[in-house]
């Protein structure tokens, strides 16, 4: 089967990277990388049977039009989503969000673990709804996504050891690197005037 071949990972692991490195540089283009990102693994979740995974990447191929349209609402002529500033989530917002999706990880592994084939059910479904949290605050620029993220990025190389996926297990270990380095960058900007 065609998608079976390796270098199908190889273009998911490319464009996954790429996605991360325009992130961190808050360019716009992130969006578009992002979504042949979602599309490429949605066949590698499905093939792996990891379902919340799939979830998750039909879910980022929604987010990424959505943080693609938010982000040139307000972007310079160069292609930089400078001008919708990075900020600072409330912690009356992070809490209902942390309790959300505790419950939501609950009930979705359950259903996951009781009614299908699905592997590792929870762990999956917890990173899954995590990345729901952090894919919505990365569109909403808050400074925040990267704690998240680096969490998911934590235990999903972990999962992906574990299937035996491997080029998505060093996606992920690379995505950790690059939460410490996109948390940085925009803790830089944070007080920086936005360019109108």
């Amino acid at each position: 089967m065609l998608f079976a071949l390796p270098w199908f990972d190889v273009v998911g692991l490319a464009s996954g990277l790429l996605c991360v490195w325009l992130l961190i540089r808050q360019n716009v283009w992130t969006f578009p990388i992002g979504l042949v990102y979602a599309c490429v693994s949605l066949v590698i979740f499905m093939r792996a049977r990891l379902y919340a995974d799939f979830a998750e990447h039909l879910y980022y191929v929604a987010m990424n039009a959505y943080g693609w349209y938010y982000w040139l609402r307000g972007t310079d002529a160069v292609g930089e989503g400078k001008s919708v500033p990075v900020s600072r989530m409330g912690w009356r917002a992070g809490l209902a969000l942390a309790i959300l999706g505790g419950l939501t990880t609950v009930v979705v592994g359950w259903l996951l673990d009781t009614r299908t084939d699905a592997d590792l059910a929870y762990w999956d479904t917890s990173t899954t709804v995590a990345s729901f949290i952090a894919m919505w605050m990365t569109a909403r620029k808050y400074l925040e996504n990267w704690y998240v993220w680096f969490a998911v990025d934590v235990v999903k190389t972990v999962i992906y050891v574990v299937k035996g996926i491997d080029l998505y297990a060093v996606l992920y270990a690379i995505y950790l690197v690059m939460a410490v380095m996109g948390w940085w960058s925009w803790r830089q900007s944070l007080n920086q005037p936005s360019s109108a």
